[in-house]
C-alpha cells in the first residue's frame, strides 16, 4: 500500500468519523430538548401539587 493510499484512507476514515460525530450531535441535541420540555412539565406539576395541598390544608382549617 503506497503513503498516498493511507493518506487517502485516513482521509475518508476522518470524514465518516466526522459524520457521525454530527449525528450524535444532532441526537444529543435532540435529547436535551426532550429533557428540558420534562423538566418544565415536573416543574408545573410541583406547582400544581403544592397548590392543591394548601388549598386542602385550608379547606380542611376552615370545616373545623
Amino acid at each position: 500500500m503506497s503513503v498516498s493510499e493511507r493518506i487517502w484512507d485516513a482521509l475518508t476514515a476522518m470524514i465518516r468519523l466526522e459524520d457521525r460525530v454530527n449525528l450524535q450531535a444532532a441526537a444529543m441535541r435532540s435529547q436535551q430538548q426532550k429533557l428540558e420540555d420534562l423538566t418544565g412539565r415536573v416543574i408545573r406539576l410541583e406547582a400544581q401539587m403544592e397548590l392543591l395541598t394548601a388549598a386542602a390544608l385550608v379547606k380542611r382549617i376552615r370545616s373545623e
